[in-house]
């Protein structure tokens, strides 16, 4: 498997791993108490506050930006672009996403939109030259 279908698979759990963050912050509380419900998950998410809500939010993201981020690698793939340049443009993507995911867990709302906007532009970059634009 290349880096860059490991960074697909790491991408992919990115975020169940941060909607983690904000069960395990409500361990050891009864469900009645707002600890994590299993019964009723996206209810119980409504109702998280400050980073825990935060959490869920990019997990939420995270989900949102996984399909253009696979439809790149395996566009630049099939293309028979640059495996080493694919790999690194996968692992910058995994990278912004961990900055990111930092970045809203710690409300920095403005730098956050910042590093999401990188991310976007790497994963435009992967696929990028197999696009026959007309200009």
């Amino acid at each position: 498997m290349s880096i860059a279908n490991t960074c697909v698979l790491v991408a992919a759990v990115m975020p169940v791993v941060t909607m983690g963050l904000a069960k395990a912050s409500t361990v050891g509380r009864k469900r009645r108490d707002g600890g994590y419900d299993n019964n009723n998950p996206r209810e119980w998410a409504t109702q998280l506050q400050g980073w825990p809500a935060r959490a869920a939010a990019a997990q939420n993201n995270g989900f949102e930006a996984l399909p253009l981020f696979v439809f790149a690698v395996l566009a630049a793939q099939a293309a028979g672009l640059d495996q080493g340049r694919t790999d690194m443009l996968a692992m910058a993507f995994i990278g912004i996403r961990v900055v990111y995911t930092a970045l809203y867990l710690a409300n920095v709302a403005a730098l956050r939109s910042l590093v999401w906007a990188a991310g976007l532009g790497v994963t435009i970059a992967m696929f990028a030259p197999t696009l026959k634009l007309p200009f």
